[in-house]
């Protein structure tokens, strides 16, 4: 795909990237988080909420773009995990259209989440994917990460729906 561009996301690509992550979560989520909370998810109030908080300190959001279109989104930053160690970077989230998983975009982000961490200092990258979300999970076996043996329960109105967590080595991350 050698018209794809991977660059920094913009104040106005809030509402796309919101877009973007609602059609995910419901894509990738559906059987494993109660139906009702994915119908609930509004693109508006994720929009706003995703402006307030953008340009938040040591927090790196991309997107990728195909033909003058945003069609993924990757966000990295500071780990939030208590047993972090310093040259930890959290990846937070990768989302891509649904009609465009498998056609390398992911992966694209990934590889510049990966590459940006590593300029930037860091040794490792981690990151929580659902513990039923085999799709995510082989898509993060196969760039270089492996679960560390840590898992916490993520409540979804009133449902557990259990995390694993991902670490990988900057130094091997993306060359999957």
């Amino acid at each position: 795909m050698t018209d794809l561009l991977v660059r920094e996301m913009t104040l106005p690509d809030c509402l796309r990237v919101s877009g973007i992550r609602i059609r995910g979560w419901r894509n990738a989520y559906a059987g494993l988080m109660p139906q009702p909370y994915l119908d609930g998810l509004d693109v508006a109030a994720d929009a706003a909420r995703r402006r307030e908080r953008f340009g938040a300190p040591g927090v790196v959001n991309l997107v990728a773009e195909l033909g003058g279109e945003v069609v993924g989104w990757a966000c990295h930053g500071p780990c939030r995990d208590d047993d972090a160690r310093a040259g930890d970077v959290e990846l937070y989230a990768v989302y891509v259209e649904p009609d465009r998983i498998g056609t390398g975009v992911g992966r694209a982000l990934l590889r510049e989440s990966a590459r940006r961490s590593a300029a930037a200092g860091y040794e490792r990258m981690l990151l929580w994917v659902l513990e039923r979300n085999t799709r995510a999970r082989r898509f993060y076996e196969r760039a270089g990460f492996a679960p560390d043996g840590a898992e916490e329960p993520f409540d979804v109105d009133g449902v557990s729906v259990p995390e694993v967590r991902y670490a990988g080595a900057l130094a091997d991350v993306g060359s999957g």
